[in-house]
This record gives structure tokens, C-alpha cells and sequence, in this order.
């Protein structure tokens, strides 16, 4: 059985740097049994009805400005998968869950930067999906459990973010990690190895500084952590497999899920 992903994208620059991260992802994608496909769902992609790709072939989204020229010159062209899509339509169906069919929209940073990571010859079909910063924690997770069964299809779900990502707090120059992210990242171990869901739904109140790692108007990119460890409500299991941080806070972390 696949297993579920939590990974933090980081910033767009991750895509053409060689780093700890960097290494970690290329060789997770050479260890991680070979999936026949990917469910991605990405911070990028926000929308209040839940969106379900059904694209041929990809374009490159470039969903961010300011960066070097080399990073606009990036192509990721990984194929959709007819079969997964209708198949997760299927299981969100099933689970009464409303969704659209969205049949042009390309891969977002959220999605190819840790995509191209994992698979650089972008030869494993995508199934991007939508995430909903409006739906509470539960209902994240419950989208998340819907999609459980793909795990035993040879199905990769995949959710990208990042648990502590603060763009007002970043500090370009910081060599360690700040305490206010680590404090964060640490209680979130605990409560995820624990898979303490009432915890873990409750963060904003109980998590120190959560009002830090996951400001009111940047959830987005916590939450695909709900619909990865939903995907994994049969085997509830959690392992931490990286975590590093790029300037002061901005976290750097992959949770396997099941």
C-alpha cells in the first residue's frame, strides 16, 4: 500500500537549488515504491468547491514574480491520468462530496517544484486537486479519507505546503531556526506521531505560536496536512521523514502518513 505525503514546497527558488532539502526529495522519489499516479493537493490551488483535474498534459504555471529568469524557463509536462480522475470522482461521490471538473488549469509551484523534485522526467501521471482554507479541519480530513482507497490503486496522494510559513516573518539572512517556528513544529510532532485529531483540529488555540506559523490569511498552506493524514485514517500512522528551515521560519518538512 502507498503511503500518504505531507510536503513543504518552500519558496519557488527551491526548484534550482542544491541543497539538504533539495537532495532529500530527488532520492525520496527513488525510494518511495513507484507509483502508477499522483493526487496532488496543492496550497496553490484554492477554491470553495472542491476542483478535480482532468488535463491531458500540463502547463507550467508560473505563479510568481520577481525571481530569477531560470526559474520562468522551468517545464514540468507530466501527463494527467483519465482513469485516477474518474476514479477519484467516484470516491468523492461516494463520500458526498461536491466537486467541479476542471479540464484546463496547469501545475502550480505548490505542485511541479516538488514534483519535479521527486520525478524529474515528469513520467508519473498527476490528478491535481483543490484545497478549501474555508472548511474546518474535519471537513479537510473527511476529503481526505475519501481518497483513502487510491492508496491501495499504487495511488501516490500527495499534499504540499508548508507547516510553518510566515512571508512577513522570513529573515533572509537567519543561519539557525527561529525558537517561535521550532515550538510549533515540535508540538505539531508530538500530536501528529499521536494522531491526536482533536488536538491537531484545535491548533489554532492550542499550538504555541500558531498565530505565527500559520497566519489567518496564509492557512492555505497548513491545511494540506488534514488532507494528507486523511488519506491515511486506515492506518493511522505518522513518521517525520525530514524537517530544515529556509530563512529563520520558513519550514522544510515531509510527513508520511500510514
Amino acid at each position: 500500500m502507498m503511503p500518504s505525503l505531507f510536503i513543504a514546497h518552500g519558496a519557488p527558488l527551491l526548484a534550482v537549488q542544491d541543497n539538504e532539502y533539495t537532495r532529500f526529495l530527488s532520492q525520496l522519489g527513488k525510494t518511495l515504491p513507484r507509483p502508477r499516479a499522483v493526487v496532488i493537493l496543492s496550497a496553490h490551488w484554492v477554491h470553495g468547491t472542491q476542483q478535480v483535474s482532468d488535463v491531458k498534459r500540463y502547463e507550467t504555471i508560473y505563479d510568481f514574480g520577481g525571481f530569477p529568469e531560470e526559474l520562468y524557463r522551468i517545464q514540468y509536462p507530466a501527463q494527467g491520468d483519465l482513469e485516477t480522475s474518474r476514479e477519484v470522482e467516484a470516491l468523492l461521490t461516494a463520500n458526498g462530496i461536491a466537486y467541479d471538473v476542471e479540464t484546463k488549469r496547469g501545475l502550480d509551484h505548490g505542485a511541479w517544484v516538488v514534483l519535479r523534485l521527486l520525478y524529474p522526467e515528469a513520467d508519473v501521471p498527476v490528478v491535481a486537486m483543490s484545497v478549501n482554507p474555508r472548511l474546518s479541519p474535519q471537513e479537510q480530513y473527511h476529503i481526505g479519507t475519501a481518497l483513502s482507497a487510491l492508496r491501495n490503486q499504487d495511488v501516490l496522494v500527495i499534499g504540499s505546503g508548508g507547516t510553518v510559513h510566515n512571508l512577513r516573518a522570513l529573515q533572509w539572512n537567519a543561519d539557525k531556526a527561529d525558537d517561535w517556528a521550532l515550538s510549533f513544529d515540535e508540538w505539531l510532532q508530538v500530536h501528529l506521531n499521536d494522531w491526536d485529531l482533536d488536538a491537531l483540529f484545535d491548533y489554532e488555540d492550542r499550538a504555541p505560536n500558531a498565530h505565527l506559523a500559520v497566519p489567518l490569511l496564509g492557512n492555505e498552506h497548513f491545511i494540506p496536512i488534514f488532507y494528507a493524514m486523511g488519506a491515511a485514517n486506515d492506518q493511522r500512522r505518522s513518521k517525520l521523514l525530514h524537517r530544515s528551515y529556509q530563512y529563520g521560519n520558513l519550514s522544510q518538512s515531509v510527513w508520511q502518513f500510514g
